[in-house]
């Protein structure tokens, strides 16, 4: 993502890359001598730079937190990678420095400037379904098929594993439609291939105003080429079925049909949703994302899309699934009482 991202904001007009960083001096070398830019080998070196306003953060998410603190106490703008850290605490510690110091602080959560996934965000804030009962958020693909060696995302303890690293996709959609859960429960994280994280994850959650969703996430799954990301939701007015390509929308009557709707069903497909981009790179909303954090910098755009405050809300679903998984949330009571008894439970689980 750091290449990619590298790519993308070298190409924009409103960005002028300073410097590149990289912890592989070989990596670093390589860029600086064709892309004729400038390698820095130290993080610190780079915070020192006199001129630089914006930095963007792609490494293993544990460097997250130090990385972003340190850049939003030296008064730049901070682009990072998701999810933004491995504690929600954190995270909200992060989003309310950056919003003390008036700093623009986003979170790669592309999925965000996907035009259907956008589209599913206006429709429900038009009211189209009524009140809205469920919600059915996935995400597949073959990213591990076989043990292998891992690497930073395979370890735990690192923001490894399908929980961190492939979930977070489709429960920020879910966070940006419908905030912060409330509760989770019969949360599953399975492993297969990996030895030390998840490779499934499956998950029920409460939202306000009694919204449920269901969270089904594989990153194992051999049938799938690449990442596919689908929601569906289901109102008292109709359904929403949306993925990477096109949105399906039926509409019963019985809400505000939206201009450009119909009662039954409607389709648009991602070429009709999507506007266009500077520059083109795996896809437009990875330009987008950079092109409205540069706009977020100069005054040009409002509102900050994926900030640090939206991504303490997926990490903070994160941890309630994990503790859900664990038996944190639904074994309370008998944790209490093999506290009191020494029992193995309480052991097993370092209490």
């Amino acid at each position: 993502m750091g290449l990619s991202h590298l790519a993308i904001v070298n190409a924009l007009d409103d960005f002028n890359v300073t410097a590149i960083c990289d912890s592989a001096a070989l990596v670093g070398q390589v860029i600086e001598k064709y892309g004729k830019l400038r390698y820095v080998g130290k993080y610190e070196d780079v915070l020192a730079l006199p001129d630089i306003q914006a930095i963007i953060i792609a490494t293993p998410t544990t460097a997250h937190a130090p990385m972003v603190h340190a850049a939003l106490e030296r008064g730049l703008h901070v682009f990072c990678e998701k999810p933004l850290t491995l504690s929600a605490a954190e995270s909200e510690a992060l989003a309310a420095l950056a919003a003390s110091k008036g700093l623009v602080a986003q979170v790669g959560y592309h999925n965000r400037f996907i035009g259907t996934f956008n589209e599913v965000k206006s429709l429900i804030a038009a009211g189209a379904l009524g009140r809205v009962t469920h919600v059915q958020a996935e995400a597949y693909g073959g990213v591990v098929l076989k043990p292998t060696k891992p690497t930073w995302r395979g370890k735990a303890g690192q923001g490894g594993g399908c929980l961190y690293d492939y979930a977070a996709h489709p429960l920020n959609l879910v966070n940006w439609y419908f905030g912060r859960p409330e509760t989770c429960t019969g949360a599953l994280l399975k492993s297969g291939f990996s030895a030390e994280v998840d490779d499934e994850v499956y998950a029920g959650l409460t939202f306000a105003d009694g919204v449920t969703a269901q969270l089904s996430v594989n990153w194992s799954d051999a049938s799938v080429r690449k990442m596919t990301t689908r929601i569906s939701i289901w109102g008292e007015g109709g359904k929403i079925y949306a993925d990477r390509q096109e949105i399906q929308v039926f509409l019963t009557g019985s809400a505000p049909v939206p201009a450009g709707y119909q009662e039954g069903w409607t389709v648009k497909y991602i070429t009709e949703l999507t506007p266009p981009v500077s520059f083109y790179l795996r896809g437009e909303e990875y330009s987008a994302q950079l092109e409205a954090f540069g706009q977020a910098i100069l005054g040009t755009r409002k509102e900050v899309q994926n900030d640090f405050a939206g991504a303490a809300d997926t990490d903070a679903t994160i941890e309630m699934i994990r503790a859900s998984a664990m038996g944190d949330l639904s074994a309370g009571a008998v944790m209490t009482q093999q506290r009191r008894s020494g029992g193995m439970l309480g052991k097993l689980l370092g209490r």
